[in-house]
């Protein structure tokens, strides 16, 4: 029986600021082998391609952007959603100012 308090977050985009210039990241949850980062892009930033040692998804919650995911390019914009394995190569690119969830997932998932 799970007896962590639950996590709310009534409105996930609103946890997040675009900045005018950079990349701004914050972790808003990290329990249960879960981890929830918020990312919020500036129009033109980007993090560049590299690979993370969880399985991970990506979910586009406001903006548009490009995608690379194991070698596909794809357009990004709200609600896009992607599930990762982990070591799976990727980067951002975010053409309008963009945010982003992240959720790491434990190994194994």
């Amino acid at each position: 029986m799970d007896t962590a308090s639950p996590v709310i977050i009534p409105d996930l985009l609103a946890e997040a600021t675009v900045p005018q210039r950079g990349i701004l990241s914050q972790t808003l949850s990290n329990t249960g082998g879960i981890e929830l980062v918020i990312f919020a892009f500036a129009a033109g930033e980007a993090l560049a391609e590299h690979t993370s040692a969880r399985p991970a998804i990506m979910h586009v919650l406001s903006g548009e952007g490009e995608l690379s995911v194991a070698g596909q390019a794809l357009a990004a914009g709200p609600g896009t959603w992607v599930r990762m394995p982990r070591d799976c190569r990727h980067s951002v690119t975010a053409t309008t100012p963009l945010v982003m969830a992240l959720y790491l997932l434990p190994i194994g998932d």
